[in-house]
């Protein structure tokens, strides 16, 4: 499995962690070089474009919050990027959505980032007639196809 990686320059250490504590993935770094003045809307875009032209499975990205990079990278047409702060939300995310981007806060302890990584990575999606409806609603929305109500 391939996970796309990237971090502005607050979270380059927890994302040198991740990647060192997850030894069963392949991660493609895309932010290998980071400065204080980088911005997070970059990295986002580059981790929603792999995810979505099918280069990398998953794409985790991070920042102070999360919040920003995930507003960046679902505006990648294709990207279900969800910010998640605890293992039940990345379960919920993955079963309901099928997120396919997961933001993350770097300051969350280390411990529970790797808790949410993995509940994210390892929890199916739901094929639940409800479930599929409404990701088809979201996708067909943006495409152009759906008119809400």
């Amino acid at each position: 499995m391939k996970i796309a990686i990237a971090t502005d320059h607050c979270g380059v250490n927890e994302k040198n962690e991740i990647i060192k504590h997850f030894k069963e993935y392949e991660f493609i770094d895309k932010s290998p070089q980071n400065e204080p003045t980088d911005d997070y809307p970059d990295f986002a875009f580059a981790v929603g474009k792999s995810v979505a032209n099918h280069e990398a499975d998953y794409g985790i990205i991070i920042c102070r919050t999360g919040i920003g990079m995930s507003i960046a990278a679902n505006k990648v047409k294709g990207i279900r990027c969800a910010h998640v702060t605890s293992k039940h939300h990345a379960e919920l995310t993955r079963i309901d959505n099928d997120s396919n981007v997961l933001a993350i806060s770097f300051e969350q302890p280390l411990f529970e980032l790797y808790e949410i990584i993995r509940t994210f990575i390892e929890t199916p999606t739901s094929m639940e007639e409800r479930h599929v409806r409404r990701r088809n609603k979201i996708i067909s929305y943006e495409n152009g196809e759906y008119n809400e109500l």
